[in-house]
């Protein structure tokens, strides 16, 4: 089965007496636009996405067959979490992480990111209190994918800085 675009999300759908085949995804395969899986049932999956940005979510349905949806899961993973204490450190530690092009994600009021050694250890060594943690990154910023423009001023950054200067 080919699938072109997402149904809708589990969580806006009435789902009663239907059952869920999940299709478990690593964060990283959250924004392929072309990839061919199976879900836990063995079913064959081909995603085919045609328009740029589209990416898949938590409880994303891909398919109604019969009584049964085809759901995506999120698999959880090693990550760095950072619990930044002021806006001041939220926007710091999001700076310096992006400024590293790393993959960064925001839930909970915590900052998170794929674990790796080097970047904990300097986190660690930069005065931040990093936790590594078994978690479900769900929400990526978009920063690195999507077009941006370093002349304005609407930049995640920018206003994290202007809200923190402000107090």
């Amino acid at each position: 089965m080919i699938i072109n675009e997402i149904m809708g999300n589990i969580s806006d759908m009435a789902a009663n007496g239907l059952t869920q085949d999940l299709l478990e995804l690593e964060w990283y395969e959250t924004t392929k636009r072309i990839q061919r899986k199976r879900t836990l049932a063995g079913r064959e999956i081909a995603i085919k996405f045609l328009r740029e940005g589209q990416r898949l979510r938590q409880g994303d349905v891909l398919l109604r067959d019969g009584d049964t949806l085809v759901t995506v899961n999120i698999k959880p993973c090693e990550a760095i979490v950072i619990a930044p204490q002021t806006l001041l450190e939220m926007g710091t530690v999001c700076y310096e992480i992006g400024n590293k092009h790393m993959p960064l994600f925001i839930q909970d009021n915590k900052v998170m990111m794929p674990f790796e050694m080097p970047m904990f250890r300097w986190l660690e060594g930069s005065g931040y209190k990093p936790q590594k943690q078994v978690v479900r990154l769900l929400n990526i910023l978009k920063s690195n994918v999507e077009p941006h423009n370093h002349g304005n001023n609407n930049s995640l950054f920018s206003k994290i800085l202007n809200l923190a200067s402000k107090e």
